[in-house]
């Protein structure tokens, strides 16, 4: 059986440090536009959450600013919600630093 994601998107938040169960994880969340338009001729875009732990989480947290653009390889996988039901998230395995959002006032 094989459970692999492969994503790249722009970050979106710059991560935050979760505690539970006494171990530590970052969640981020990347914008990953789609490759084609809808009906009103627009690209749309997905916010999907990853999941961080151990080195992978404190590198992204230390190198990776919002608006940078990176590429997540990973597994998806299901956990159960407070009220029973099943969410959904990737867990990166490993993160690609792609480019760096320019600082303002530089052109394109």
């Amino acid at each position: 059986m094989l459970n692999q994601a492969v994503l790249v998107g722009r970050l979106v938040n710059e991560g935050e440090k979760v505690e539970r169960d006494g171990k530590s994880y970052t969640k981020i969340t990347i914008a990953s536009q789609r490759s084609y338009k809808n009906e009103e001729g627009i690209y749309e875009t997905d916010f999907i959450d990853i999941i961080l732990w151990g080195p992978i989480a404190d590198n992204t947290l230390e190198y990776c600013k919002k608006g940078d653009i990176i590429g997540i390889k990973g597994r998806i996988q299901t956990e159960e919600n407070a009220i029973g039901e099943n969410d959904i998230q990737v867990v990166a395995e490993k993160v690609t630093f792609l480019a760096s959002k320019k600082p303002e006032g530089e052109d394109e």
